[in-house]
């Protein structure tokens, strides 16, 4: 585990998942044909509580233009800039379970921002950074 800096604000573009884990895989889908399936945008997975004991998760990329997420029928979400508590899985697929579990790790930390969410940055199609925001 690692901390982990963002710099700036990131606007994304999102298609919020029907269900949580199984709708994940189509709401990517139903992401890639919105914008094009463009292989060379960073994905990114946002999930928060549901409040009724689920998840809500969404899946995103960021906005390549002003307006892009109107256009394409598409809600907005902003990954906020700052410090992070970060693992990252390596050929995450081949066990996908690992994902929960470095989650479970990320969400024991001390100063965890109880307003946060999890995040996941896709850099390729075989790694994963899995991020929960802290707080100062």
């Amino acid at each position: 585990m690692e901390n982990y800096t963002i710099n700036r604000d990131i606007k994304l573009l999102y298609v919020q998942a029907t269900s949580f884990p199984l709708g994940v895989g189509g709401a990517f889908k139903q992401l890639d044909e919105k914008i094009s399936n463009n292989p060379d945008r960073l994905r990114y997975g946002v999930s928060f509580p549901d409040g009724k004991g689920g998840i809500l998760y969404r899946a995103a990329v960021e906005e390549a233009f002003a307006d892009e997420a109107a256009q394409v029928g598409c809600e907005t979400f902003t990954i906020s800039k700052g410090t992070y508590a970060s693992v990252y899985l390596k050929d995450w697929k081949k066990d996908e379970t690992s994902i929960g579990r470095a989650f479970n790790q990320l969400l024991q930390q001390p100063q965890l921002d109880p307003r946060g969410y999890c995040l996941e940055m896709y850099p390729n199609e075989n790694d994963v950074r899995c991020l929960v925001p802290l707080v100062g």
